[in-house]
């Protein structure tokens, strides 16, 4: 019987996380969402770190690295095509936006198919390819569809937090704005006096 090895058991354990996580993204991408203050920030401290960490990993195969980045600028283009397809509603009872649903789901059905046939690939297909966590995503097609999704959610994240932005400024320039005063026309309040009195 084959021991697994740490980084085997790494990834097995992280499965359940990341079904987890993508569930719960694909429920936030149907209907009408409700803006919150901190998960666009949560998205542009996390993605960006992760975008880090594997650029750096990936400076010494420059294959990878260009796959990344043209996943990253790619899904940026999406991100900002995604933020004109989606319709935002400032309402009284709070901030709320409905994101293109197509968009989104394609863009992580296709993260998980990669990932599902990198396993496949990995654990299956070709038993002599190494297991580690770094040579998971050694494959440049598997950086450049982590890219265009961590592309996506990062551009994404950037114009919710500046409509919000915009939205509060406008709103705190209207309360600030003072009410503005009927003038009071002075010859014909003169003249109403003057009926009044003959």
């Amino acid at each position: 019987m084959t021991a697994f090895n740490p980084s085997t058991v790494t990834l097995l354990a992280l499965v359940p996380l990341i079904v987890w996580r993508m569930y719960s993204r694909f429920r936030r991408m149907v209907g009408q969402q409700r803006l919150s203050r901190v998960r666009p920030w949560i998205t542009l401290t996390i993605f960006p770190a992760l975008i880090l960490l594997i650029a750096f990993a990936t400076l010494s195969h420059p294959e990878r690295f260009a796959g990344l980045a043209a996943g990253l600028l790619a899904g940026a283009l999406l991100g900002v095509f995604g933020l004109g397809k989606t319709r935002f509603e400032p309402t009284p009872q709070g901030l709320f936006y409905t994101p293109n649903a197509h968009l989104g789901i394609a863009l992580s059905l296709l993260f998980v198919a990669r990932i599902a046939y990198r396993f496949i690939e990995v654990y299956a297909l070709d038993p002599t390819v190494p297991h580690g966590m770094n040579d998971f995503a050694r494959s440049p097609l598997t950086l450049t569809v982590f890219g265009l999704l961590a592309g996506y959610y990062v551009a994404y994240a950037i114009g919710l937090v500046r409509w919000r932005f915009r939205v509060l400024r406008a709103k705190r320039e209207c309360e600030a704005a003072p009410i503005a005063e009927t003038p009071i026309d002075a010859s014909a309040t003169t003249d109403r006096a003057a009926g009044e009195t003959s």
